[in-house]
């Protein structure tokens, strides 16, 4: 069994912005497999069901973005799960709008739900999906773009980065996060493919 988990704020106002991100990644895999992520567990919102042929518990902490590791950790104690059959995915500044990241380990950066998680669950050896949402210019202030709603664009661009969030997830349980990453990883943004301009 794995716990796959999406980062996020609960509010409905933080709905569309770039820090629910990893809750938009859950309900596309719930949509994918039918699963219904509206159970109250472990202080979040939970579905559990099959996934790629693996049976999967799907999670949306409800705790707020710096507290996302408690949840995290009492849903591993519930299912007696061990940081190793843990996927999170959140949002990531540090990515290039519309680009995925797979890794299955590392520092949680700057981001606060990400350490949260690895606080709580006292390593960081699990796997991880980043959601790239960094922009294409300085930022004066990280916090109030990640917590703004996004423009329509933005949200077109969100929607297929999601979609290709659910196929690495569904890969890495088919085939292994190998086989992702290497598929996954290598993409690059659409612009980088155009070729120079002499």
């Amino acid at each position: 069994m794995r716990l796959i988990v999406g980062l996020g704020n609960p509010d409905p106002e933080y709905q569309w912005t770039p820090h629910n991100l990893g809750f938009m990644a859950v309900d596309e895999l719930a949509n994918r497999s039918s699963i219904r992520v509206e159970r109250p567990e472990g202080k979040a919102l939970v579905g559990r069901g099959k996934l790629a042929g693996e049976e999967v518990v799907l999670a949306k902490p409800q705790t707020y973005m710096n507290l996302s590791g408690i949840s995290v950790r009492e849903l591993l104690a519930k299912y007696a799960l061990s940081p190793a059959d843990l996927l999170v995915m959140w949002d990531e500044v540090q990515l290039p709008f519309g680009t995925i990241r797979i890794d299955r380990k590392g520092s949680g950066g700057s981001h606060n739900g990400a350490n949260s998680v690895i606080s709580s669950v006292g390593m960081q050896d699990f796997y991880r999906l980043r959601l790239g949402c960094g922009p294409d210019h300085p930022l004066s202030s990280r916090k109030e773009f990640v917590l703004r709603p996004m423009k329509r664009a933005e949200l077109e661009v969100a929607a297929e980065m999601v979609g290709e969030a659910g196929d690495a997830v569904e890969m890495i349980l088919a085939k292994g996060i190998e086989a992702a990453m290497n598929k996954f990883n290598r993409r690059k943004p659409l612009e980088a493919e155009e070729p120079e301009q002499e």
